[in-house]
């Protein structure tokens, strides 16, 4: 006798990336790895997973996220994702000191 394993799998639909502002061409200026580990962890948000490091970023508004990249200069990408309906991608930069710049606070609010 036969014995077969059924897998049953729900079809996902990811989120569509909304780039705004210059976050694209910012992103496309990261060195390579930091560019893949960005494209990476948006992938996961897009699927409805979280990054593999990140955290809330409160003080920018309700619901923004800031990725952390680290392949020996620190990058960041900042993304609010709305329900179903897209991933909007707000900033994205090299992080050169301990703190963020309020000029990269501030390009994210707007």
């Amino acid at each position: 006798m036969d014995v077969y394993k059924l897998v049953y799998t729900e079809q996902v639909l990811d989120k569509p990336l909304v780039w705004l502002g210059s976050s694209l061409e910012d992103l496309r200026a990261f060195p390579p790895e930091a560019r893949r580990l960005a494209g990476y962890q948006l992938r996961r948000v897009q699927s409805g997973l979280m990054p593999s490091d990140w955290k809330p970023l409160k003080s920018i508004g309700p619901g923004v996220y800031e990725i952390r990249i680290r392949t020996g200069l620190e990058h960041r990408v900042f993304y609010v994702a709305r329900g179903a309906e897209a991933v909007y991608v707000l900033h994205a930069f090299e992080k050169r000191t301990r703190r963020t710049r309020q000029a990269d606070i501030d390009l994210a609010k707007q």
